[in-house]
């Protein structure tokens, strides 16, 4: 079988999760060609449906645009509980009615959650909501050129350096008005390899985790290597927080997390309604 072509970012969560599948260290699996790219990147391919991959690391909030050409496979993401996105503002306790609020995204899960907490929490909605590079915008909180930042990954970390406070936890917010986990990135293949196919890669993915979680030092140096230049503490932290339970299998409460998700944003008219078989594997 030919190398399967596949996308997922640098962050220490998928060098993790597919080190093993990435060195050819999984029985049997799909051998792999290997793109990074940060998720912005691979969503705008798969909505655009003008990507040479077969395989994509995306936004939960992105499926409603794409589920007719990719399935989602029921592991290899990022799902949990504790992990949301984080808004961090200058000073403790800010008004945020009428402020501009830079994102990474609006096509990001972030985004959803940010959204659904506005909704609840702010009655008066925000000013501005303006797109700026992930790497920027807690400079920019700090250095106050933006009012408030919604903020992902191993800010949730870092922020605290910068003198930035949390205003609010979107995943906190999420997991008490639904007591559902978090859903994030999602793995996701072409429908036309096949359901044949997209179980060996589904498969795969599973027992690439599980070899991860056996034996950490292995992927240590793949996760180095792309880490670009974190702390390696702060890289630990990153995968004990994203790589979890629902990486191996979304399971039932995974697979209702991210319905809760995409209706509610539905609902919102956020994204487009799912059909009722839009989850479906294979």
């Amino acid at each position: 079988m030919k190398k399967l072509k596949i996308a997922y970012s640098p962050c220490p969560n998928d060098t993790f999760v597919f080190d093993a599948w990435a060195h050819d260290r999984v029985p049997d699996a799909p051998r792999l060609d290997v793109t990074f790219a940060d998720i912005d990147i691979t969503n705008g391919w798969a909505e655009r449906g003008d990507s040479e991959h077969d395989v994509l690391k995306v936004s939960y909030a992105v499926l409603p645009w794409i589920l007719d050409e990719y399935a989602l496979l029921p592991c290899g993401g990022a799902l949990g509980r504790g992990c949301g996105p984080l808004i961090l503002t200058r000073e403790p306790g800010v008004d945020l009615t009428g402020k501009t609020i830079a994102v990474p995204s609006e096509r990001s899960t972030a985004y959803l959650l940010f959204r659904l907490w506005a909704a609840d929490v702010l009655p008066g909605g925000v000013g501005n909501v303006v797109v700026m590079p992930f790497h920027e915008i807690m400079p920019a909180v700090r250095d106050g050129r933006i009012d408030a930042g919604l903020v992902i990954h191993e800010a949730r970390f870092t922020y605290q350096d910068y003198g930035l406070h949390c205003l609010a936890d979107m995943g906190e917010h999420w997991e008490n008005t639904t007591g559902l986990p978090i859903p994030l990135g999602a793995i996701v293949a072409k429908r036309s390899l096949g359901e044949e196919t997209l179980r060996r890669l589904a498969e795969s993915a599973r027992t690439s985790v599980r070899m991860a979680w056996d034996d950490p030092e292995a992927s240590r140096p793949y996760v180095v290597e792309h880490a670009q230049e974190m702390d390696p503490k702060v890289a630990d932290q990153h995968i004990g927080l994203y790589v979890n339970e629902f990486t191996a299998d979304l399971g039932e409460n995974g697979y209702a997390a991210v319905r809760g998700l995409l209706t509610r944003a539905a609902a919102e008219g956020l994204v487009p309604p799912l059909g009722p078989d839009a989850l479906r594997f294979p």
